[in-house]
């Protein structure tokens, strides 16, 4: 029986919670989808409510006008919603996949710094997953996600962006 490691390892290391949950992003992203990976993302926030990533402003993720790349914006906002997705998905231990079906986005102000972007709908997120799993039907969820750039505009949205969360059981 192949051996998932990379939750092997999320659950045994003795490292601080945030520096767990952010390896698990890297490997998974470095595996699954390497744009995130090369943008840097890190977890900040990973609770049973909320998920709040951060990726930094450099020289991969800004624009002509250095500001944060509006894909770059887009890529945070799926990683806000989708490891918050992922958490769940983990904890119910079930073979269900979750895809983003649609996606808006509002850009407000340009974002100077490092953005982080926060998703408050965990709890929805799991009533979702155990639908899925319940139902074996696709379920959906339309997932709030704000962008930050704490450093320049405090509690100010630089981005709001809704996705339509997918789930369903394998």
């Amino acid at each position: 029986m192949k051996q998932n490691i990379v939750p092997f390892l999320r659950d045994k290391l003795p490292l601080p919670k945030m520096l767990k949950d952010t390896l698990f992003l890297r490997s998974f992203s470095l595996f699954k989808v390497p744009m995130l990976f090369f943008i840097g993302p890190r977890v900040i926030e990973l609770t049973e409510t909320t998920t709040v990533i951060e990726i930094p402003l450099n020289y991969r993720t800004k624009n002509h006008l250095g500001a944060m790349y509006f894909g770059v914006l887009a890529a945070g906002a799926d990683c806000a919603g989708g490891v918050a997705a992922m958490k769940t998905i983990y904890e119910f231990g079930q073979p269900v996949s979750l895809v983003f079906k649609n996606f808006k986005a509002d850009f407000l102000k340009r974002a100077h710094d490092n953005v982080q972007f926060v998703c408050k709908q965990g709890i929805e997120v799991k009533e979702l997953v155990q639908k899925a799993i319940d139902s074996k039907e696709r379920q959906e969820l339309s997932l709030n996600i704000d962008a930050f750039c704490p450093a320049k505009f405090k509690e100010e949205p630089v981005a709001r962006f809704v996705l339509t969360l997918s789930v369903k059981l394998k």
